[in-house]
């Protein structure tokens, strides 16, 4: 039966985040009651399918904020009141459409997962006497809606606990105790040894050398970090120094650009130590770095660009920026960036995912969050 296959579903599926994500797990709220869900019903004038009433004993939702539980599609699981809320403002934007538009939002659904920023989510249809009671699509601001994500809620959580249970092989993540979705890796680009270095009369791109490792880095660069941002911007200058280093010896690996002599004697020069002084139009590191970016230009491969000009800022700019953007790329690259950029800054305990008070509290130089100090202030007053 469908509630047998949403309560085996929910079993593997809170089996596992105990487990492996405890703090996703933990925003999973208590079952809602017969009596909320059956007035649900009837405040939206729809009856819900088995699977979706089944859930609903289990699990009334997810609490919202960044550690949420969320499916793999960025929805975080409604409960009755956040669909309650979401399915009336969708019945709202139909009524801006002069009547139910087919392809984009029809009142017999019923959203029951959302992707909070926006008001795209997962839904479910809920016409009785149709061969499509039941299924799942899923709503996009610009779009409409589409189906094909599941035929039932019991199906979708069955996938889910099975997607769970593979692990990284599909797209899983697990950092400081929460749920991470993640989508398939592309290849990582090969660099050749043996390309000859160009001629310093060559005509190339010019590197961007505007970066100085006295720069003052914004807070929204770390922001999107979250625990791991807090990180750096607490810890000691020289500790940041050290990760910048080996992040962008990681980022080198990865994009093959430690292939190239220049970009690896350079590299290992860094470590030594002994930073590589700015290059003139002679320099074997600018002249090699240049040239990644021709090819990388003629190739329309911007992840090669943008690895050279990572490089670039990582050797002579700040490296708090360094740090920051060197993990963001590696995030193309590996499904581990974020435990490989924890044990670069030395697998300190990680402080809480970090809000307006943090940053406007925060007192580092190198780091303006003066919006967030004034905000901060204000509210004090």
């Amino acid at each position: 039966m469908a509630a047998d296959l949403v309560e085996e579903s929910w079993t593997r599926i809170d089996a596992w985040l105990r487990e492996h994500a405890p703090r996703t797990f933990a925003t999973l709220r208590p079952p809602a009651g017969d009596k909320e869900i059956a007035a649900a019903q009837q405040e939206l004038g729809v009856t819900f399918p088995p699977d979706l009433v089944a859930s609903l004993l289990r699990h009334d939702g997810a609490l919202e904020g960044p550690e949420a539980f969320r499916f793999s599609t960025g929805d975080r699981l409604l409960g009755l009141s956040g669909i309650l809320g979401d399915t009336g403002f969708m019945r709202g934007i139909d009524q801006g459409l002069d009547g139910e538009a087919e392809g984009y939002w029809l009142r017999g659904y019923v959203k029951f997962g959302s992707y909070d920023v926006t008001s795209d989510g997962l839904l479910m249809d809920c016409r009785t006497g149709r061969d499509s009671f039941g299924a799942i699509g899923r709503f996009f601001d610009e779009t409409g809606t589409s189906f094909g994500q599941a035929d039932s809620l019991g199906g979708c959580l069955a996938e889910l606990a099975g997607r769970l249970e593979r692990g990284q092989d599909a797209g899983v993540v697990t950092f400081n105790g929460r749920l991470f979705w993640e989508g398939p890796l592309p290849a990582r680009p090969e660099c050749s040894a043996d390309e000859p270095l160009p001629a310093p009369d060559e005509q190339l791109p010019e590197l961007d050398l505007s970066h100085s490792p006295t720069d003052i880095l914004h807070v929204s660069y770390l922001d999107g970090h979250e625990e791991l941002g807090a990180l750096i911007a607490v810890l000691p200058y020289e500790q940041v120094v050290e990760a910048a280093r080996k992040q962008l010896r990681r980022l080198a690996v990865d994009t093959g650009l430690n292939n190239h002599p220049e970009v690896k004697a350079a590299l290992d020069a860094w470590e030594r130590g002994s930073t590589p002084p700015r290059p003139d139009r002679t320099d074997p590191l600018a002249l090699r770095l240049r040239a990644v970016l021709a090819q990388a230009d003629a190739g329309r491969d911007n992840t090669r660009r943008w690895a050279a000009e990572k490089m670039a800022l990582g050797i002579w700019g700040s490296p708090y920026r360094s740090v920051c953007e060197s993990a963001d790329l590696r995030s193309h690259f590996t499904l581990d960036w974020r435990a490989d950029l924890h044990a670069d800054l030395g697998n300190p305990p990680l402080p809480p995912i970090p809000d307006d008070r943090f940053w406007g509290t925060l007192s580092n130089p190198a780091i303006d969050s003066s919006w967030y100090a004034a905000q901060y202030t204000q509210d004090q007053d």
